[in-house]
């Protein structure tokens, strides 16, 4: 597994904003999508092409396409819809699917509740966009679960993570090359609530308000 933190000094000033407590939702959602769209141009950067010839007003060239099977991008609900636009602006040809998981309190399994992914993930390039990596206990699921379909490789793309998060990671699928994880920033540490600190809060919560519990 490899992880790679993104430093560049946009990437650090948009998470910078995206901390402010002040931030309203409408400037974190405008953030977070500048601001996956930066880490987006890293982690397909070994996106498989092909070479295709181009004609051009006054010659014909060989140019370079993304090749098929086309990616494969699944935000995993609620918090990555918002990373969904700032990723297919980049890539407007990668398909999308949806992957819904959630810890059951009781047992601490983790549950998968929405299931919008191809059956068979053969040969596919697939980009996982989740904005936080806390615990890591959701994101090892879903990266099993990409695999067990069949996908050649899973890159994730977080916003902030902490490093029992990361180790999470490293500890389910350290050996697998074909994991790599994009980071905005790799925070301290996870507090007794396993909040990232120094974080930026719930990420659900600042890109779409809070969602009050189902009345019983």
């Amino acid at each position: 597994m490899r992880v790679q933190v993104v430093d560049h000094p946009l990437v650090a000033h948009k998470v910078s904003v995206l901390r402010d407590k002040n931030t309203p939702s409408s400037i974190f959602r405008q953030l977070t999508d500048e601001l996956v769209t930066l880490l987006a141009y890293e982690a397909t950067r070994e996106v498989r092409t092909e070479q295709v010839e181009v004609v051009t007003p006054v010659a014909t060239t060989m140019g370079t396409s993304i090749a098929k099977p086309t990616p494969l991008v699944v935000p995993i609900l609620r918090a990555g819809l918002g990373m969904l636009e700032g990723m297919t602006r980049l890539v407007p040809t990668a398909e999308v699917g949806f992957l819904g998981m959630a810890r059951n309190e009781e047992t601490l399994d983790i549950i998968t509740y929405a299931d919008r992914v191809p059956n068979d993930l053969t040969g596919r390039q697939v980009f996982i966009l989740d904005p936080m990596l806390a615990t890591g206990g959701t994101l090892a699921e879903a990266i099993k679960f990409i695999f067990d379909r069949g996908a050649e490789s899973v890159t994730c793309i977080c916003l902030i993570a902490a490093p029992e998060g990361v180790e999470r990671l490293q500890k389910a699928h350290g050996d697998n090359d074909e994991v790599h994880v994009v980071l905005a920033s790799l925070d301290e540490k996870l507090n007794e609530k396993a909040y990232i600190i120094p974080g930026l809060g719930d990420a659900g919560d600042r890109l779409y308000g809070v969602t009050p519990p189902p009345i019983s």
